[in-house]
């Protein structure tokens, strides 16, 4: 299988080439193929750098994907899960309103429990978020910020299986939530929504006060619900 559709790797990022890598990875280990080409055949394939092939292969060894073995070569652990790209298979059959539903279920628990459990750097993050938002001059920018912020709050509560279903969540929500809001200008304006929904989030948060993070966070989900079936701005 080719990942032709990578055209664009000109950032050190790997964010957006892991998915089809773990694509590929997965077609390989299906058809019983258990060893890797060598590095440069991969990025030649992929069209990117050998830099980026190897931050993408050291990603998806510390995900225990692959091993790699000196003078042997590069392996597909075949009994790995590939939880990734199961994330992607579960957003192609999530529609924007089942995505909305399951938020409203799992983000105001975990905005209570960062108030209970949130470190105070982990708070800062969250401020300093809050505030990179209101400056974001473009949706992309914010929908990054955005992303990072509700992952944080997952990881605030300190619970290692509550973070992996936020992140699970927050994947498929940019996949099908995200494309059916409507974004008229290049970036969100000054009085944005979401920018005082997170705020207050966030100040509860950093109070202690779980019972008013748990309805902030819902106010906002409540929100973001209105304006995307009633297809004006959202965030």
């Amino acid at each position: 299988m080719r990942a032709d559709t990578i055209n664009d790797m000109s950032t050190d990022s790997t964010e957006h080439l892991l998915p089809s890598v773990r694509k590929w990875l997965s077609a390989h280990r299906n058809g019983g193929q258990h060893r890797l080409p060598p590095e440069r055949e991969m990025a030649e394939q992929f069209c990117i750098s050998r830099a980026q092939m190897r931050k993408a292969l050291a990603v998806l060894e510390g995900e225990g994907q692959i091993r790699r073995h000196v003078g042997r070569g590069t392996f597909i652990v075949s009994d790995a899960a590939p939880t990734t790209l199961a994330g992607e298979e579960i957003a192609a059959r999530t529609s924007p309103l089942a995505a909305m539903q399951a938020r409203r279920v799992v983000e105001p628990e975990l905005c209570r429990l960062a108030a209970l459990h949130a470190t105070s750097a982990q708070i800062e993050e969250l401020r300093t978020l809050c505030t990179r938002m209101r400056a974001s001059a473009t949706w992309e920018e914010y929908a990054g910020l955005d992303w990072r912020l509700h992952n944080v709050i997952a990881e605030a509560t300190g619970n290692v299986l509550l973070v992996e279903i936020q992140e699970l969540l927050n994947g498929v929500r940019r996949y099908v939530v995200w494309g059916h809001l409507v974004k008229r200008p290049a970036g969100p304006a000054e009085d944005y929504h979401s920018f005082a929904e997170h705020e207050r989030i966030v100040a509860a948060i950093a109070a202690r006060d779980g019972k008013g993070a748990m309805a902030a966070m819902l106010a906002h989900l409540q929100e973001t619900h209105r304006q995307m079936f009633e297809g004006l701005d959202d965030a």
